[in-house]
């Protein structure tokens, strides 16, 4: 991947975008005019030889132009900025591009994401992302794909970026999978998009996926929020997409909310479907099925599987569900259904927008509960999502919380580092995925740590252990952040990450109530905090504020509690 040359173009008498690429290069431009009565154009030459152009009328919104190369070499991008704005700009060899991905060539101030050197959290080539989608294992390798705008650092109309990896920690970014609508691409409104769901394997020998998908359309009559389903057979370039569910039930009382859907295997062997909702008492998840080996058609709703109504009228949103501790058509398996609670507060902590993971036993049809416990209790691992793979279940989150999002400032955004789930002495755990060492580069000195000297942290990209003497033993782990105070626990009242910032009204207590952990986990990257306590038993995930990362740290414990500590440079 190379970095983004942000610049004009020769046609105003400036350098153009200039890259060398070979023959059969597709190249992913968005153009726009930037007068009204204005065409926007953007030109390729080859060894100073016109090799096409594409154009634009549109002033109110980047419009999405491919280009082919048919010849190879010296290649000039030009435009007039007094008449076109080019967002984004980006080659590939389509039969090289899973292993190759795209060439980024061009970006704008505006859409283009910080710089966060050593950084090691997946995070976009360009704009914005939230939720994880279709998070799963397709043509033998991980595929993410996620909510996207490519036009700037804030949300706006919906697309799903993607990329591929083989460990889940180093990614390839893809060309942009899916697009809003045409009526909805062609504004610049926040009116909907692609919204978040899920992908399954096309069935037998055949090589692909399919991706369902929630269309969002503001003030649509009757419905705002519809599914959809569309293939890709290659793992780059999608088909057209069919809608399959027009309309929430009826006779439910069910709120406009209807989205997200989670497509599975059951245990009876047929696909199951999840969609969040609300009525006026709370969230809700609905099931649906379909007798279709392909998962394409006849999807047919269930009947309500969960609802959590302790919060009040809050949305349940991208639930997702997966066998935990055996197969899916073992009755002795315990399932996990995963929800999160758009605008959920809890009143003993201030915390907003809940995940809440619930386990029990799942037919096919229902499911008993048998116990429920927070997700993560620093709140942003938001919207989870996760599948069954080879060596068990594999979720990821978006690593933010919608409390955060600002008009007015931009936010790192990054998802959280990938987490294997398992069941263990009557809990879910969450630790990371194996092979998450392999990020580390060398040792910091923890003795000084130990001594309770000031740690130099340098970018911040770190990885912290620590092992106490006994369960629960006390210990505080300052953190020096340039944009907040933000800290490590464990008392008497549990494990915790204290956090505030200047000027801010009392922040939320991010705390994971009695929990007594032995060994202690602390990742550190540009933007973020990852706690993992007892191989996952307690995870607090936090945003911090920012792009840049804890500079420096410093332990207090009484003596003898903490007995061994490890602190590792990371990076990719």
């Amino acid at each position: 991947m190379t970095s983004p040359a942000i610049s004009p173009s020769d046609e105003a008498g400036i350098e153009p975008i200039r890259a060398v690429l070979p023959a059969g290069s597709t190249i992913h431009a968005w153009i726009r005019a930037s007068h009204g009565g204005t065409s926007g154009r953007l030109a390729a030459h080859v060894d100073g030889n016109p090799a096409g152009a594409v154009e634009t009328s549109n002033p109110d919104e980047f419009e999405f132009r491919p280009m082919t190369l048919e010849r190879g070499g010296e290649t000039a991008f030009s435009y007039d900025p007094a008449t076109t704005e080019v967002s984004v700009l980006y080659a590939f060899l389509e039969p090289r591009v899973l292993e190759e991905g795209i060439r980024l060539l061009h970006v704008r101030p505006a859409n283009a994401t910080p710089e966060t050197p050593g950084g090691y959290h997946f995070r976009p080539p360009f704009g914005w992302m939230n939720d994880p989608n279709g998070f799963g294992r397709f043509g033998g390798k991980p595929h993410l794909f996620y909510q996207h705008y490519p036009h700037s650092l804030r949300w706006n109309n919906m697309h799903w970026g993607h990329a591929v990896s083989k460990d889940y920690l180093r990614w390839t970014h893809l060309p942009i999978f899916l697009f809003p609508s045409d009526e909805l691409a062609a504004r610049a409104d926040g009116r909907g998009g692609a919204f978040s769901g899920s992908a399954i394997a096309l069935p037998g020998d055949q090589a692909g996926l399919r991706i369902f998908f929630t269309e969002h359309m503001k003030d649509r009559e009757p419905e705002e929020q519809v599914q959809f389903t569309a293939t890709s057979r290659d793992l780059v370039n999608v088909e057209p997409a069919r809608l399959i569910l027009p309309a929430r039930p009826a006779g439910l009382g069910l709120t406009t909310d209807f989205r997200d859907p989670y497509v599975f295997r059951g245990p009876d062997g047929k696909w199951k479907m999840l969609l969040g909702t609300r009525d006026r008492e709370g969230g809700v998840i609905l099931l649906y099925e379909t007798d279709d080996p392909a998962a394409a058609a006849g999807w047919t709703f269930l009947g309500t599987l969960h609802r959590e109504n302790r919060f009040g009228m809050t949305a349940a949103e991208c639930p997702c569900m997966l066998p935990l501790d055996g197969p899916a058509n073992d009755p002795a398996t315990r399932w996990a259904l995963i929800f999160g609670l758009l605008t959920s507060r809890d009143p003993a902590t201030g915390r907003r927008n809940m995940t809440l993971a619930t386990v029990g036993r799942f037919d096919g049809r229902s499911f008993s509960v048998e116990f429920e416990q927070e997700l993560d209790f620093g709140t942003d691992a938001y919207a989870f999502q996760a599948f069954v793979d080879e060596g068990g279940p594999i979720g990821i989150a978006w690593l933010a919380n919608w409390t955060d999002v600002s008009k007015g400032i931009d936010m790192p955004t990054a998802m959280t580092l990938p987490r294997r789930l398992a069941l263990q002495s009557g809990a879910l755990t969450t630790s990371p995925v194996p092979g998450v060492e392999s990020l580390r580069q060398r040792q910091l000195d923890a003795k000084a740590l130990l001594d309770g000297r000031t740690v130099d942290l340098a970018n911040g990209s770190v990885e912290i252990l620590l092992t106490l003497r006994q369960a629960g033993n006390a210990f505080r782990l300052d953190l020096e952040h340039p944009e907040a105070t933000v800290a490590v626990q464990l008392n008497d009242d549990g494990l915790s990450i204290p956090f505030s910032v200047a000027n801010a009204k009392a922040s939320p207590r991010y705390i994971a109530a009695g929990a007594r952990p032995s060994t202690i986990r602390i990742f550190l990257d540009a933007g973020s905090i990852e706690v993992f306590a007892d191989d996952g038993r307690w995870t607090g995930t936090k945003r911090l504020p920012g792009f840049k990362g804890v500079g420096a740290v410093r332990l207090t414990a009484p003596e003898g509690n903490i007995i061994a500590a490890e602190i590792w440079q990371l990076g990719l």
